[in-house]
């Protein structure tokens, strides 16, 4: 029987009567609301503190009362609730940088990055190089997380670390140099030496940190100076201008001069050949005449005339012989080819 009402045996409860039931009982549970929602609530916090989530560039590193017992990689994982297990996630798959002498603005998506430099970050930048100038030097440096364990916990804040380390050695390296050479042919050195020098210590302290590369981004002259650098500059761009013009015409001018020295020397060196080789034959001809004309004085001497007026002859148009009661020239032999012998009055 319930609320005077009387039902066969063996009949479930009405709605009615089960809702009834349940505010009797709600009633009489002393503090029931309060405690119901303080229960619910410490439930969702132990359900939401199981549970947590790595993303895809990072590694999660699992402490127990500050001991660390695991890793994580990305993904949803478990863990004990209640801060008995602590979360710390350090982003190992992406390549971290560190700004020195200025500063990136974090642009909106779609426009370009820019700088800022200012005199807040002039501390870092102003360095004195070995010949005792003053310059200005702006670079970068970009290293990743190898090892989070010792990244973490090896070195007592790390990122401040690396700073302070690569700031002493980039100003160790620009005191070693001359002014001019960072501010012109030298950055390459000065990075590629500083990198070395900075990856060195930071193993050695076993930061768990591998550097990727260290870039200067920009080295000036400091303000003040800047006019009077620019000047010096231009002083030596046309002192090196004008050493590459003399430079190129020696260049031009020096084998041009040996080729010709060159060809003199084969020239004389040929006509002294010749000249040598000339009065030798000429001497063993006047040998061989002279042994002619000591056989056959007669006959060697017609010889020699008859040779010499036909050389001398050979390059004559024409003979004529004068008489002095002729009145007009007469052709006597003609020697041109083809020509016939004329005789007086022109007539063949």
């Amino acid at each position: 029987m319930v609320g005077g009402d009387f039902r066969p045996q063996g009949q479930p409860p009405s709605l009615e009567e089960a809702l009834a039931k349940v505010m009797d009982q709600w009633r009489g549970f002393r503090g029931g609301p309060v405690k119901i929602v303080i229960g619910a609530l410490v439930v969702l916090i132990l359900l939401w503190s199981v549970w947590f989530t790595v993303q895809p560039e990072e590694t999660g590193i699992v402490q127990r009362f500050g001991k660390v017992v695991r890793t994580a990689g990305p993904g949803l994982h478990f863990k004990l609730p209640i801060g008995i297990e602590t979360v710390r996630t350090v982003p190992t798959a992406r390549v971290l940088k560190e700004e020195f002498g200025f500063r990136t603005t974090a642009a909106a998506p779609g426009r370009r990055t820019q700088y800022t430099g200012n005199q807040a970050y002039k501390a870092e930048s102003l360095m004195l190089t070995g010949d005792l100038n003053v310059i200005d030097v702006q670079w970068i440096i970009q290293y990743r997380i190898e090892d989070p364990i010792r990244f973490l916990f090896y070195v007592r804040d790390t990122p401040k670390t690396i700073r302070d380390m690569t700031e002493a050695v980039m100003r160790r390296v620009v005191g070693n140099r001359l002014g001019s050479d960072v501010l012109t042919v030298g950055r390459v050195e000065v990075s590629s030496e500083a990198k070395a020098e900075i990856q060195k210590i930071l193993t050695e302290y076993e930061t768990g940190v591998r550097l990727v590369t260290v870039e200067l981004q920009d080295v000036t002259p400091p303000d003040t100076v800047k006019p009077a650098f620019n000047e010096v500059n231009e002083a030596r761009q046309d002192r090196e201008r004008t050493i590459n013009q003399a430079q190129e015409q020696a260049n031009k001018e020096i084998p041009k001069a040996r080729g010709v020295a060159a060809q003199s020397i084969s020239q004389a060196e040929g006509y002294a050949i010749e000249r040598v080789n000339r009065a030798n034959g000429e001497a063993n001809r006047f040998n061989a005449i002279l042994g002619e004309y000591t056989q056959a004085p007669e006959v060697t001497r017609r010889r020699l005339y008859l040779e010499s007026v036909a050389g001398f002859l050979a390059e004559m148009k024409g003979l004529y012989i004068v008489d002095s009661e002729q009145k007009a020239l007469v052709p006597w032999l003609p020697l041109e080819p083809g020509a016939k012998p004329m005789v007086e009055g022109g007539k063949p």
